[in-house]
């Protein structure tokens, strides 16, 4: 190996080479994790940030809003995770666009900045309205960190450990999630529901934006070096083609895309209506915020190891049993009344969400040229978080009108369809490779 090529490999940033002439020549982008490991360290630590800003909501909002601001409809409480989704939804699909034609850390930062306001909010709110408003913010927010954050990740990884890459990413997304949902039900039940909780909040946003401004690299010349390497996409596509393909034209992307979207309808169910399933059965605060942060713990130390064995298994048929195994753990909530078997169902939801959540991140990123991955995943998670608020709206009507646990029946049912629309329709997308370097 050349000196070169040493250092390339080393840093993962481009190198330089001064052979010839004296003159110093910018080197080729080195993909692969071993090559990128600070930078891909760095970026799995700045997504933990971003996870906790959401997770700081997770166990306790819907009991705020029973408490302070006094709703009682589901239909309404939800209505929170509906404008989330939406607007998170929406920033996703520009954070790709724009990731793009911009390159990614500017819209890293821009998120963090979009976030900075969020846990003042939630602290100080005088009506429910505010508490949408900071909701509408930490949606748009987390579009643009976490869609940037995979992405960055996609580009440094390559293509042979993209699963990998993926799964130590949502790993650190959904796991910090579960970290905060725990601690913020334990600060509020000793000290109450506001502000005291939120603090948390404050100190993950500022870390993220340090981090991301002052240490994050720009990564946008790996995807373009890895174009270079792969066989000749369709040309330059527009971003209505690239829409339509992901959205429904491509069966394996569109397959991806609707489990997308299922499995965030289900998580949807799951920040909503969970806590108060578990507080209509007699359930304390404190135990409230262990389910709460027990479903997205297992849910994130569980794609360590599925999104590795996507690397070796392929990806169609953990998606479709993932789905699978999520429907049996929604039913399981659904008619059990006590700790333990709210416990069993939300370790059978974590597992099956583990199972799916990397691997379609992963079959995007197999699909899609480097050229438009990019943007093909800003539509993927466009779809997929739009299940936030589809979930909230038909979880909150059939609540209102049947009750509880019609509402998570119908929901785990809606799971399992999905799980047989990958089996029927999705081709296995993972084409192992064994000469790029690791």
């Amino acid at each position: 190996m050349t000196s070169t090529e040493e250092l390339a490999s080393d840093k993962g940033v481009l190198a330089v080479d001064a052979r010839e002439e004296g003159k110093m020549i910018p080197a080729k982008p080195v993909l692969g994790l071993r090559a990128n490991l600070p930078q891909f360290a760095l970026l799995v630590l700045v997504n933990a940030f971003v996870g906790g800003m959401v997770g700081i909501e997770r166990s306790i909002l819907p009991a705020l809003a029973q408490s302070e601001f006094h709703l009682a409809e589901r239909t309404a409480i939800l209505s929170f995770i509906a404008v989330f989704g939406i607007t998170k939804a929406g920033a996703n699909y520009f954070a790709g666009r724009l990731g793009d034609r911009w390159g990614r850390k500017p819209i890293l930062v821009l998120g963090w900045l979009i976030a900075s306001p969020v846990p003042f909010l939630l602290m100080w709110a005088p009506t429910w309205s505010w508490i949408i408003v900071a909701n509408l913010f930490l949606g748009v927010s987390q579009g643009l960190t976490w869609s940037t954050a995979v992405i960055m990740k996609i580009d440094l990884a390559g293509p042979r450990n993209r699963g990998l890459a993926m799964g130590l990413n949502e790993f650190a997304g959904y796991f910090a999630v579960a970290v905060a949902a725990w601690a913020t039900a334990y600060i509020a039940a000793r000290h109450g529901l506001r502000p005291e909780p939120f603090y948390l909040g404050v100190l993950f946003a500022f870390c993220g934006l340090m981090l991301s401004l002052f240490a994050v690299r720009e990564t946008h010349g790996h995807a373009r070096h890895e174009a270079t390497m792969v066989a000749a996409g369709p040309g330059r596509l527009t971003p209505g083609e690239i829409f339509r393909k992901t959205s429904w034209q491509n069966r394996d992307l569109s397959s991806v895309t609707q489990a997308g979207l299922v499995n965030n309808l289900n998580d949807g169910l799951a920040w909503g209506l969970f806590p108060l399933i578990f507080a209509a059965a007699g359930l304390g605060l404190d135990k409230i915020g262990v389910l709460a942060g027990l479903y997205p713990a297992v849910w994130g130390v569980s794609q360590l190891l599925t999104g590795s064995l996507s690397d070796r298994v392929g990806r169609k048929w953990l998606i479709a049993g993932g789905m699978w195994v999520q429907a049996v753990g929604i039913a399981v909530i659904a008619v059990e009344r006590t700790y333990g078997g709210f416990a069993v169902g939300a370790i059978l939801l974590g597992i099956g969400t583990a199972m799916v959540y990397p691997t379609l991140l992963a079959a995007i990123g197999d699909v899609a040229h480097p050229s438009w991955r990019a943007s093909a995943v800003g539509v993927y998670r466009l779809w997929r978080d739009l299940g936030y608020a589809l979930g909230a709206l038909v979880a909150g009507v059939v609540a209102d009108l049947f009750g509880l646990s019609p509402a998570a029946l119908v929901i785990a049912a809606l799971t399992f369809a999905s799980g047989v629309i990958v089996a029927v329709r999705m081709t296995e997308t993972h084409r192992p490779v064994h000469k790029e370097k690791a």
